[in-house]
């Protein structure tokens, strides 16, 4: 779509008005008005940051420590440099910002209390460093509408959305059907050509959000927003930014890349292919799925060009998370016929820390003095929140593990939302429900990441035995979710189970080539739930039922094999008696509201709490502690994998972190014989396991 023509209006905007960054001094440049009908060239630069997950420090409040590999007070130096290297840039944010730090959480914990911020944190450091505009991410509504509203009020930048409508008891005297936020800016921009004159451009920015928002924060939006697909939404808008006058159109959906063989799926979580193939659109600056556009990761994607960062021409870049990167697009541009026309466009993410070639991690600029010193109170507070003492283990729990067996990370999750259920339903009214068994879903948040970029190798649970903390339970608990409870039958709990086995990929019996077990590309860590309770098996010589999404795609496979039961009275069900068996789930509001697994759905929920999952285990760690001296977060091995019987030498291999921590807790606790065999381009340690005898 490049050398197309983009209309041009050089009349100040009557949205909004603003500077490109140069390091030539524009007011004292003299516009050259005698051509009237001017050619000229000039280079425009647009940066990028998202999912910032309230990381604007460079530290790990989990394991109390200094951390090169994230926070936005290093992406801040990166962007000042960049900055530096060009005549003309813009910069904007994706969104995900508030949320998902424990600098996050203590800002909304303050505010529950009623101790209102003026400014959050993550806008004093955003307002040092000139953003043009951000967009909305879903996890801007975890802590409701009013914290939403309060923390954007404190950004010296516009916040954008298309597809966020009101519905009722909106704000700022929206009324029903009106666009919740501004759809769409479009800002009348100085720039300086390439001969060093002053000239304007009218660049229009347009953001989205998923449309699964409903589902994910239904407590906090149900029946006050409604939500439009991404892909209708901007087919909508864009005409009309271009009829406005917009010369230059960047998307900013807060949307993975997608699919490229069902663009046109208006619900889509992830759209940006999609977005690629929308007339009108000049460039995506996109986030959400915590990957790096463009890398190697992306190159079999139909029509993806790695070297240049385009997908279908269309120039695109997504810039990690936790501030580990910095998004880059860089536009080639003339000015000819009284318009602007783009001649070439590239992408790259460029990253605050590398590795040198002892595999060590190494700071590629130093944090930004002006960013820390801003959100310094805020940094103090959020170390007195996270060391607040909640009780003690009695051995350690980290997540190095996790996909392989049988987990304590996750484990004393299941315990801690089993415990609450169980206590729930005992005191409520619902007798049908008491009878019921419980049983508690939980999936690994911190599993190595996306497995796609240097700094998901930091991506692990580790909480050692002894004495714990909040910050502990946040390490353990990631996110502000809230408990809810399913009322499900033993089939749906079995296809549940088979939706989160997509998480392995297919084993070979007969082949001793290497093979890689873990499902990196197409199922999210966060989606390998383990349901305890139960006991079962995974056969990962067979087919996957279901994708990543849960959708069928070999409907005769089974992989969860030897499902039981055992009730109260020490009766084992399995079988037909298993899958007529009605029972109660624990989970999250995520999982419970999301309707992608079997039994999930509005339509199952029978409790919903206000309390978050994280408080729920932070209670639980408590009240063990006080019962029992400490709390025995062992895991019950509740689930493995099912033997493979073969004639071969099998080599089944999976990736988890390289340091001396993981090997020893590997060492101590792994439940089948797994030895290291190599370390891989990002980082990882690559362990090959037995999977034939246990």
């Amino acid at each position: 779509m490049f050398n197309k023509t983009l209309l041009a209006v050089l009349i100040s905007s009557a949205i909004g008005l603003a500077g490109c960054n140069s390091n030539t001094d524009v007011n004292n440049i003299v516009p050259d008005t005698n051509d009237k009908n001017p050619t000229y060239s000039a280079q425009l630069r647009v940066l990028e940051t998202s999912d910032i997950h309230a990381n604007v420090m460079d530290y790990d409040y989990y394991q109390s420590k200094n951390d090169i590999t994230i926070g936005l007070a290093r992406t801040a130096s990166l962007l000042r440099i960049a900055r530096t290297e060009v005549d003309n840039s813009v910069l904007v944010d994706n969104g995900d910002l508030i949320q998902g730090s424990p600098m996050g959480d203590y800002v909304a914990s303050e505010f529950k209390k009623g101790n209102e911020f003026e400014v959050h944190p993550a806008h004093k450091a955003m307002n040092l460093l000139d953003y043009e505009v951000g967009n909305i991410g879903n996890h801007e509504f975890n802590y409701g509408l009013d914290f939403l509203e309060k923390a954007i009020a404190g950004a010296d930048f516009p916040y954008i959305n298309a597809n966020v409508y009101c519905k009722a008891d909106c704000w700022q005297g929206k009324k029903e059907d009106d666009n919740l936020f501004t759809p769409y800016l479009i800002k009348t921009t100085n720039i300086v050509d390439d001969k060093g004159q002053q000239r304007t451009i009218k660049i229009g920015y347009i953001g989205f959000v998923p449309p699964q928002i409903l589902q994910w924060d239904k407590q906090n939006l149900d029946g006050k927003v409604k939500v439009e697909g991404i892909v209708e939404s901007a087919q909508k808008f864009i005409p009309e930014m271009k009829a406005q006058g917009a010369d230059i159109i960047i998307a900013i959906p807060h949307s993975g890349i997608g699919s490229s063989e069902n663009p046109g799926d208006v619900n889509a979580e992830n759209a940006t292919y999609a977005l690629t193939l929308v007339e009108g659109i000049d460039a995506i600056m996109f986030g959400h799925s915590h990957s790096v556009f463009p890398s190697e990761q992306f190159a079999d994607v139909p029509n993806v060009d790695i070297e240049k960062g385009l997908i279908n021409g269309i120039p695109a870049v997504m810039p990690g998370r936790w501030g580990d990167n910095l998004g880059v697009i860089d536009f080639s541009l003339t000015f000819s016929d009284n318009k602007w026309t783009i001649n070439s466009a590239t992408s790259e993410s460029r990253q605050i820390f590398e590795r040198n070639e002892a595999g060590d991690k190494v700071a590629t600029v130093e944090a930004d003095k002006q960013v820390h010193d801003a959100v310094a109170l805020d940094h103090t507070g959020t170390l007195e929140f996270v060391n607040t003492p909640i009780g003690k283990a009695t051995s350690d729990m980290y997540s190095f593990l996790t996909l392989v067996q049988d987990d304590p990370t996750v484990q004393i999750v299941s315990d801690a939302q089993m415990q609450y259920a169980k206590d729930q339903i005992a005191s409520s009214d619902n007798q049908s429900l008491k009878s019921l068994p419980v049983l508690s879903a939980a999936a690994p948040f911190k599993a190595g990441g996306r497995h796609s970029t240097a700094s998901d190798v930091d991506s692990y649970v580790q909480v050692p035995k002894g004495n714990l903390t909040y910050k502990n339970a946040a390490d353990l608990y990631l996110y502000p979710n809230t408990v809810v409870a399913l009322k499900i039958t033993g089939t749906e709990l079995k296809d549940w189970l088979e939706c989160s086995a997509n998480q392995f990929n297919q084993i070979d019996a007969n082949s001793t080539a290497p093979q890689s077990l873990i499902n990196w590309d197409d199922h999210r860590t966060y989606n390998f739930d383990v349901i305890d309770g139960v006991k079962y098996k995974v056969d990962v010589t067979q087919a996957s039922k279901f994708d990543g999404d849960c959708a069928v795609i070999n409907a005769g496979s089974e992989r969860i094999v030897d499902l039981t039961y055992t009730n109260g009275e020490g009766i084992v069900i399995s079988g037909a008696d298993l899958m007529a068996q009605e029972f109660i789930v624990v989970t999250n509001n995520y999982r419970a509201f999301g309707g992608k697994f079997a039994g999930t759905g509005a339509q199952y929920v029978v409790m919903e709490q206000p309390d978050t999952n994280r408080d729920v285990l932070a209670a639980y760690i408590t009240a063990e502690t006080a019962a029992n001296t400490a709390v025995d977060p062992s895991a019950d091995n509740n689930w493995d994998f099912l033997n493979i019987t073969t004639s071969v030498a099998l080599d089944v291999r999976f990736e988890t972190q390289d340091s001396a921590t993981a090997a020893n807790f590997i060492a101590t606790y792994a439940q089948r014989t797994m030895t290291k065999v190599a370390t891989d381009d990002l980082g990882f340690a690559v362990y090959k396991i037995d999977l034939t005898v246990n």
